[in-house]
């Protein structure tokens, strides 16, 4: 590790300097939107597997993408525009005047066009999984959104739709209205619309047409059948987050007319900042400025690429240094599992290993049969060779041979790299690598592998993992199992329900339970891998009890393993099995099972891990997380655990959770996330999850929470009301999993530097708390909070220090000098517990605040923000801002007291007819006398009645 500590840092700068001399001469292949020149390039749409070929959704598309160039050139005061589009159509499309694809796949798409599965919503949706100001994963869009026209009465033109939500993708950036809370009251007491700007004009319509707004609240709730129809023709022009369908709306809200007050994402996620001062402040507009003139950019230009035939290298290290750490046996046990179980049929497989040198091991062979497999599977390196010398170069040059000899060139190839071996002269194949085509995935065994391998899979588009030299680490097989076509047909990919291994005792056990669930079964099986001579004594057991033992398992003596293939569709349930370690000596015992969707119509349950930096110096930490769904719905209350594994030491577990507070930005959107930060030594780790989820618990979420283009319901014109068409709920049947189920997926590999060598200093500090809320109960505020740890979001903080404004840029810009609130007697609870807190607040006015329209009212609004502390007085960051309206102004009932004031109103009016008829039964000297005593009574009455209101 010190070699390697001190040798990395020369190779790193060779390879960097590398990089930015052949930047200008190179396309950017793999790496994702690139902004260069005012313009974007190389965004990347995809269309699903199951989408049936139309050709007017590639003209849709089209025409799509080049509205909203223009568009979001105007909205961004002519800073950028799209360039460069690539539109990736299905394989299974038949028209044949495409291109070839070089490293674009569905799994690297920014834009994917695919249907909900069975769901009638047609909301077009990013998902977003990380804070303010960060990029998120995708955008989708279902075809019927593409090719109905009529939705655009709802949503707005789709090129005004592609910028709501490319503001979502790229600038992190979260929704201006909210369906949840459609109104608020304001500082002044008032009831208010969520919009931004305010400037948008309507009226609130009930089931029977126009009505006043207080028709529709009901004690601070909304009143069913009423809703909010804005006037199609509008001053305003913002916001894009807000509504871009109206046709005034040309801008995102700025500092001056964005919407503070109103309880959407944005104002929560962004701390009350606008989305224009969210977006002028990423690395896009840092590195561009306005384009001079008046000239519109030219229209966008659209390539679309298809894949051809499916074609994989393995390209394997024989170094001597694969003789450690049974690092060899690992690799045939994987290459050998992928090889007769993952890789698709119709596939084109070669193989080639390396040393110092490369050598073609097996040209080209299509996958048609299992036979086929098997010739492929002997092909496979059985010994390493003496050399320590590597070349990884020479090992991807005889694999660029074997692919160009079907096609004559690499283009839409993928290169499975395996090494163990330290190669500082990767930078030399660095240009031929980059204008292949092809993809390589690479696969690092043990803490010698070469610092760099990795950057030849991020320059490509590919996947990276690490393999440590834990002899019960399953690592290497998860690696395959995750490689996959990277088509997007979900119901063709093999899913892995189960991975695991144990050291087992002589004559121990390794016994456990994988749940088949019915959205998988088909083409089911379990491979059990051993170290030792023999295998070990396996018995399986169905839900109904049958019996499957070792001799009905075929084995691979020289590889070490042992497969069972399930014929038909796996029985649903919980399958058991057992293996006897019958050797003298203690061995790692390793089981994996997979399996493929059981019903074309039905998707099947899937994780997907990742990172969201996976390369980082300490003390940052890495967030983990994990997508955990059936089709597009969020699953929930899953148990997700995460496995990391360093180059040396334990494995450390972690609980993922999709809370909504620490690493998880959106409570319930099956994104599972967490900060880990348990770092052993420098170098690579490799990263698992497991999903469980329990039977008796919902699964999945009824709607999609995040990021959606608004549907707006209707309109008013000239007077009249012209409503849309109800939109379409995003509905689901409910399924009963009546035995849960289980998954397993390897979410690849991130490295550190730095990492000290002794015991940790406390660097860490608590998590920022971004879910906190306050609700205003008479002359009290409530706070509740996700409570933090004393490490991120682990641990237990020591104290929390709340501070309160009148002032909202007080509390943005100088949070310490901000009104303290006593906390002294509020102790922290352990992470992930919510917390609530209530308590008085004595804050002074400084007098009436002007408004715009000359009135003068008296805002009593009031903005809190928090932080908590560790024992060793670390920080966090500073909490969202929450805010809430306290008191009653004068001279405005507030809108709860309503019903009591009415009631009061009648009461007193009929004391008064009483009175009354009282006087009138009495004497004419009696009524004269009384007749003026009580118009006084009566005017104290009245007099006191308005101070009452």
């Amino acid at each position: 590790m010190t070699q390697r500590g001190i040798a990395s840092p020369v190779c790193n700068l060779k390879f960097v300097t590398l990089l930015v001399a052949l930047s200008s001469e190179l396309p950017f292949l793999g790496a994702g939107v690139q902004l260069r020149d005012n313009g974007y390039n190389g965004l990347l749409i995809a269309i699903n597997p199951q989408v049936p070929e139309n050709q007017n959704l590639i003209s849709n598309i089209k025409e799509m993408i080049t509205e909203a160039s223009f568009y979001l050139f105007n909205a961004t005061k002519r800073r950028v525009f799209f360039r460069d589009i690539k539109i990736l159509i299905p394989a299974t499309w038949k028209a044949n005047n495409y291109s070839k694809v070089k490293q674009e796949s569905y799994e690297k798409a920014n834009v994917i066009v695919t249907d909900w599965h069975g769901a009638h919503g047609d909301d077009p949706y990013t998902l977003q999984y990380r804070g303010c100001g960060k990029e998120g994963k995708y955008i989708h869009f279902t075809p019927n959104f593409l090719l109905n026209d009529n939705l655009t009465a709802g949503y707005g033109s789709r090129g005004r739709v592609f910028v709501h939500e490319w503001a979502h993708l790229r600038w992190g950036v979260f929704d201006e209205y909210n369906n949840d809370k459609p109104f608020y009251i304001n500082g002044r007491n008032q009831i208010k619309v969520t919009r931004c700007s305010s400037d948008i004009t309507g009226i609130f319509v009930c089931e029977k047409g126009p009505c006043p707004q207080e028709n529709c609240i009901i004690s601070k709730l909304f009143k069913e059948g009423c809703t909010f129809i804005y006037n199609s023709t509008q001053n305003a022009t913002a916001s894009i987050m807000f509504m871009q369908s109206l046709s005034s709306v040309v801008e995102f809200c700025n500092a001056s007319t964005h919407n503070q007050e109103a309880p959407n994402l944005q104002n929560r996620m962004c701390s009350l900042r606008s989305a224009w001062d969210v977006i002028t402040d990423s690395a896009d507009f840092h590195h561009s400025f306005p384009m001079n003139g008046t000239e519109f950019p030219p229209p966008p230009t659209f390539s679309l690429v298809q894949a051809g035939d499916k074609v994989v290298c393995l390209v394997l290290d024989v170094s001597s240094k694969m003789a450690e750490a049974d690092r060899l046996l690992q690799l045939q046990q994987a290459a050998e599992f992928y090889l007769m179980q993952i890789v698709e049929i119709h596939t084109f497989v070669g193989i080639t290993s390396f040393d110092s040198k490369g050598e073609i091991r097996a040209q080209l062979h299509q996958i048609n049969s299992n036979d086929d497999r098997k010739l492929l599977v002997s092909y496979l390196p059985t010994t390493v060779s003496a050399k320590t010398e590597v070349s990884i170069c020479s090992g991807l040059k005889k694999g660029f041979e074997v692919v160009e000899k079907l096609n004559g060139k690499a283009y839409g190839t993928v290169m499975i790299l395996v090494t163990s071996g330290d190669d500082k002269l990767i930078g030399n194949c660095l240009p031929t690598v980059l204008s292949s085509g092809s993809t390589i995935h690479s696969i690092a065994l043990g803490s010698s592998a070469a610092p760099n391998l990795e950057e030849l899979s991020r320059l490509t588009g590919g996947l990276k993992f690490f393999v440590p030299d834990i002899s019960n680490s399953n690592s290497m097989i998860d690696a395959f199992s995750r490689i996959s076509s990277g088509t997007g047909d979900i119901f063709q990919q093999r899913i892995q329900l189960e991975s695991t291994g144990e050291n087992v005792k002589p004559y121990h056990q390794l016994k456990n339970t994988v749940t088949v669930d019915n959205t998988v079964g088909n083409d089911t099986i379990f491979l059990v891998t051993w170290q030792t001579s023999g295998p070990p004594e396996i018995m399986l057991f169905d839900p109904d009890g049958r019996k499957y033992y070792t001799n009905n398992f075929i084995t691979n003596l020289t590889f070490r393993t042992a497969s069972l293939w399930i014929p038909g569709t796996a029985k649903p349930g919980h399958w058991t099995y057992t293996l006897n370690n019958t050797h003298h000596s203690l061995q790692a015992l390793k089981v994996a099972v997979t399996s493929r969707a059981s019903n074309s119509a039905v998707p099947p349950a899937t994780v997907e891990a990742f990172v969201g930096r996976d390369s980082l110096h300490f003390p940052q930490p890495v967030m983990i997380y994990a997508n955990v769904r059936q089709g597009f719905y969020p699953i929930l209350n899953a148990t997700v655990t995460a496995t990391v594994e360093p180059e040396t030491g334990d494995p450390v577990t972690l609980r993922l959770l999709d809370d909504g507070a620490g690493a998880d930005v959106i409570k319930n959107d099956g994104i599972y996330s967490r900060y880990f930060f348990s770092f052993a030594v420098n170098g690579r780790y490799s990263l698992k999850v497991h999903v469980n989820h329990s039977p008796s618990i919902s699964t999945l979420a009824h709607s999609i929470p995040g990021s959606h283009a608004m549907y707006v319901p209707g309109y008013t014109a000239n007077g009249n009301i012209q409503m849309n068409a109800p939109r379409k709920s995003v509905g689901r049947n409910e399924e009963e999993q009546k035995w849960g189920f289980s998954r397993v997926s390897s979410g690849g590999s991130f490295s550190v530097l730095g990492v000290p060598a002794g015991p940790h200093p406390d660097v860490f500090p608590p998590c920022k708390i971004i879910d906190l809320e306050a609700v205003n109960v008479e002359e009290e505020l409530t706070l509740s909070w996700t409570a933090p740890g004393e490490d991120f979001d682990q641990g237990q903080a020591t104290s929390y220090e709340i501070r309160m404004s009148k002032s909202l840029e007080n509390i943005q810009d100088d949070f310490n000098n901000a009104i303290l609130v006593n906390t002294s007697k509020r102790n922290p609870q352990q992470a992930g517990i919510r917390e609530i807190f209530t308590f008085s607040p004595q804050i002074s006015t400084n007098g009436p605040e002007h408004q715009p329209n000359g009135e003068t009212h008296e805002s009593h609004r009031i903005y809190v923000a928090i932080r908590a502390m560790d024992r060793n007085s670390l920080k966090s960051a500073i909490s969202n801002i929450a805010q809430a309206s306290l008191f009653t102004p004068p001279n405005s009932d507030p809108v709860p007291a309503r019903d009591y004031l009415i009631l009061k109103g009648v009461l007193t009016a009929m004391g008064l007819i009483g009175i009354i008829c009282l006087i009138i039964v009495v004497t004419h000297h009696i009524v004269v006398t009384h007749h003026t005593l009580n118009r006084k009574k009566r005017a104290d009455k009245k007099e006191n009645g308005t101070k009452l209101l």
